[in-house]
């Protein structure tokens, strides 16, 4: 572990003024963010370059989930688990099992981790019905859930796009946290972990003001815009959101 924790500040000493000086990277709600102790942190996900920025931008070094074949590829084998990626199978079984109980141990340990609720980017930018990863991870460690919006690297980097575009402005919206004693008041674990998980999605989208759609995400493939339009859920009802709580952007 502490092999891998100065691996991980070595590329972001490196790191983060790099990507400083190559986008214009601001942030919000900076304060929702624990000082001390665990966290989890639920962003969107429309870019590959999403598990740049989250980490880029933190106070302390974060572990995440990403999909295994990332290790397939030479361009990531190495740079993704420097950043503190911890792959899981996306077919499920013993693999997810075991990602999620390392991601537990993290938190246990009082460390930051990521998780992408939507399962693996949004190809067209809507954003799509969250899985239960994270609200498990929540109810068995304690660690609050922290929504994350980024908004930007779409445009930075569309889907199947191989070069990341320069210059371009990005931003990371944190909100309040989300902690797991406010769904005690329903006793079914499954309702539960659903209740947690349907707040995260609200709240990322007041973050993001992206479009929901009420189904999962497909992975690798593109829907259609047609089928897309016609899923988005107009009657999901508004919530107060973290938004109204955020400061102005700053500049990092």
């Amino acid at each position: 572990m502490a092999d891998r924790r100065a691996l991980q500040r070595a590329v972001l000493t490196v790191g983060r003024p790099l990507f400083s000086s190559l986008w214009r990277i601001r942030t919000a709600g900076i304060d929702n963010i624990p000082t001390t102790g665990a966290a989890i942190f639920t962003p969107n996900h429309t870019s590959v370059i999403d598990s740049f920025f989250l980490p880029a931008v933190l106070p302390r070094p974060i572990c995440f989930v990403g999909k295994a074949e990332y290790l397939e590829d030479w361009k990531t084998r190495k740079l993704f688990p420097a950043l503190g990626m911890i792959p899981i199978d996306r077919s499920g079984g013993d693999s997810s099992t075991r990602a999620l109980d390392t991601a537990a141990a993290l938190l246990e340990g009082g460390e930051f981790f990521g998780i992408y609720p939507e399962g693996t980017r949004s190809r067209t930018g809507f954003l799509h019905k969250g899985h239960t990863g994270a609200a498990r991870l929540s109810l068995r460690t304690g660690a609050p859930i922290i929504p994350v919006g980024i908004l930007g690297t779409l445009a930075i980097q569309p889907p199947d796009v191989p070069t990341p575009r320069p210059f371009r402005p990005v931003e990371l919206r944190f909100g309040r946290p989300i902690h797991p004693a406010s769904s005690e008041s329903v006793s079914d674990t499954r309702m539960r972990l659903r209740q947690i998980t349907d707040q995260v999605m609200y709240e990322i989208r007041a973050l993001t003001g992206q479009d929901y759609v009420n189904e999962y995400a497909a992975k690798g493939t593109q829907p259609a815009t047609e089928t897309l339009q016609a899923t988005v859920d107009p009657e999901m009802p508004e919530r107060r959101s973290s938004a109204d709580v955020l400061r102005p952007a700053a500049a990092v």
